[in-house]
C-alpha cells in the first residue's frame, strides 16, 4: 500500500513538472519582456491626413500601437534617430551590445552593406504573394542578394538638380527655367551657358553651383557627375572604371568649374550642409533635392534639371528607403521584429505616409496619388535614372575613400588623371574587401 501511495505521489510531480515543460502553465503566466529598438536617420514622411512630416514620430506611433496589440510578449518599443554623420556610432558599434538595432528604416545605399554582415535576416517569411506583387520588380532586385529579400522597400526617392528661378531670372537665364512641375534637361553647351553667365552676373559671395568635399555626405551626386562626359562609371563587373577617357575629362571639368568661380570658394573643405545654407540664403543657384525634400520646396520659385550628360538627356539616381530586420541572438526580439515590420505593412494609414516619394506599393500611390509630389515628372523621368551602386557590398568603405579623391582635385593636390587612377584602386579595393569579408544570415 504504502509501495502504491509512493508511485501516485510521484506519478503527480512527473506530470505537473511535464506540464510546466511543455507550456502548460497556469494561466496568467508572464509572457517575455521585448525591448524592440528601432532605429533612423533623419528621414521626412508625408501624409495629407496628418501634419506629421518627421518619420521618427511616426515610427514612434506605430511602435505604440504594435506593442498594445502583440500577443506573443510584452513588447516595449524604442526609437532612436542618429545623425548621418553618426551611423556607425549607432549601427555597427553597437552589434552585440543592448543597444543593438532591431529593425533600420533607411535608404538603400547604406542599409545595403549590412546585409554583408550576417546579422540582417531574409523577410521572405512574411512577404504575402499580395505583398509580392503589390510592389514593382525593379524594388525587389534592389531589396535582394541571392534571391532572397533582406530589405522590404517602403518608397523611392528620385535625386536632381534644383536652381532658384529668381537667381536665373536676374541673370537673364528665363528661357532655361522652362514649365512649372517639369524636370528638364540641358546640353553640355547649354550647362556651360547657364554656368559662365551666372558666375558673371550673380553678386559678390554668391556662385552657380554646388559642390564639396569635407567628408561623404553627398557622394552620390558628385558620383552622378563624373558620368557626364559619357563614362559608364562602372565596369562589366560592377568595379569603378573611371580612369577612362570620358571619366578623367569629367574630373578634368570639375577642376575647371571651380577654376572658373562655378563652385563656392574653399568647396574642397565644405560638406553638402554647407551648400545648403548657401541655398537657402539666395547665395547658390544651382542645388539637390530629391522628392522628399522637393515637396518642402515653391515649385513657383525652384526649378528642377537633371544632372548633366554627354547626350543631354540628362541623369537621375534613385534609391529605396525602407525596414531592415537584425538578428541579435534572441528568438523572441526578432519574431517581434519582424512582425513589427509585417504590421506595418497591413496598415493603410501608416503605409500612406510613403507618399512624401513614390511609395512601393502600388495599392498606395493609387490611393494618395493626388498628394505625390510631381509624380507625373518623376515617374516620366525614371527612364534617365542610373544605377549608383551596382549592387556592390562596403558601400560605406567605398564613400569612406572616394570623397579624399575629390578633396585633392578641389584642392589642385593631384591631375584628373591621378585621381581618376586613385579612385578606381581605392574604390575597388573597397568593394573587393566587401566581397571578401561578405556573409549572409544562415
Amino acid at each position: 500500500m504504502k509501495n502504491w501511495k509512493r508511485m501516485l505521489a510521484a506519478g503527480l510531480i512527473l506530470t505537473v513538472a511535464f506540464g510546466v515543460l511543455i507550456g502548460c502553465a497556469p494561466k496568467g503566466a508572464a509572457k517575455p519582456q521585448v525591448t524592440l529598438m528601432i532605429k533612423l536617420p533623419p528621414l521626412t514622411v508625408a501624409n495629407a491626413d496628418t501634419d506629421i512630416k518627421d518619420a521618427y514620430e511616426i515610427l514612434k506611433q506605430a511602435g505604440q500601437e504594435f506593442a498594445a496589440q502583440y500577443a506573443n510578449a510584452d513588447v516595449t518599443v524604442k526609437v532612436v534617430k542618429f545623425a548621418y554623420t553618426e551611423e556607425d556610432d549607432y549601427i555597427t558599434d553597437c552589434f552585440d551590445t543592448e543597444d543593438a538595432a532591431d529593425v533600420l528604416f533607411e535608404g538603400y545605399f547604406n542599409m545595403a552593406g549590412y546585409i554583408h554582415t550576417g546579422r540582417v535576416v531574409p523577410l521572405d517569411d512574411i512577404i504575402t504573394e499580395d505583398m509580392r506583387s503589390d510592389v514593382d520588380d525593379a524594388s525587389w532586385e534592389m531589396s535582394q542578394v541571392n534571391g532572397k529579400t533582406y530589405m522590404l522597400p517602403y518608397y523611392s526617392l528620385q535625386n536632381t538638380l534644383c536652381f532658384k528661378k529668381k537667381l536665373f531670372r536676374q541673370c537673364g537665364l528665363d528661357e532655361y527655367i522652362g514649365e512649372e512641375g517639369t524636370i528638364q534637361s540641358w546640353t553640355l553647351d547649354e550647362w556651360e551657358h547657364i554656368l559662365s553667365t551666372l558666375s558673371e552676373k550673380l553678386p559678390k559671395m554668391s556662385y552657380p553651383m554646388l559642390m564639396y568635399a569635407k567628408n561623404d555626405q553627398g557622394d552620390t551626386h558628385i558620383m552622378t557627375l563624373l558620368r557626364s562626359r559619357g563614362s559608364e562609371f562602372f565596369d562589366k563587373n560592377g568595379r569603378f572604371h573611371i580612369n577612362t577617357p570620358e571619366g578623367v575629362a569629367a574630373l578634368q571639368w570639375i577642376a575647371d568649374c571651380y577654376k572658373k568661380g562655378y563652385f563656392p570658394a574653399g568647396c574642397e573643405n565644405m560638406e553638402i550642409n554647407d551648400c545648403n545654407t548657401l541655398f537657402l540664403n539666395n547665395q547658390l543657384a544651382i542645388y539637390m533635392t530629391n522628392s522628399a525634400t522637393a515637396i518642402n520646396l515653391d515649385s513657383d520659385t525652384m526649378g528642377f534639371v537633371n544632372f548633366p550628360s554627354e547626350d543631354g538627356a540628362g541623369y537621375n539616381t534613385s534609391f529605396v528607403t525602407g525596414f531592415e530586420v537584425f538578428d541579435n541572438g534572441d528568438a523572441a526580439k526578432l519574431e517581434a521584429a519582424k512582425a513589427f515590420v509585417r504590421y506595418f505593412y497591413d496598415n493603410e494609414e501608416l503605409m500612406n505616409y510613403a507618399q512624401v516619394g513614390i511609395p512601393a506599393s502600388k495599392a498606395t500611390t493609387e490611393r494618395v496619388s493626388e498628394h505625390i509630389f510631381m509624380q507625373e515628372a518623376y515617374s516620366a523621368n525614371a527612364v534617365n535614372t542610373v544605377d549608383f551602386t551596382a549592387n556592390n557590398p562596403n558601400w560605406r568603405g567605398v564613400r569612406d575613400v572616394f570623397y579624399p579623391h575629390i578633396h585633392d582635385l578641389l584642392a589642385g593636390n593631384r591631375t584628373p588623371k591621378e585621381v581618376a587612377a586613385a579612385i578606381d584602386a581605392d574604390c575597388n579595393a573597397a568593394i573587393e574587401n566587401g566581397w571578401a569579408n561578405s556573409k549572409l544570415h544562415k
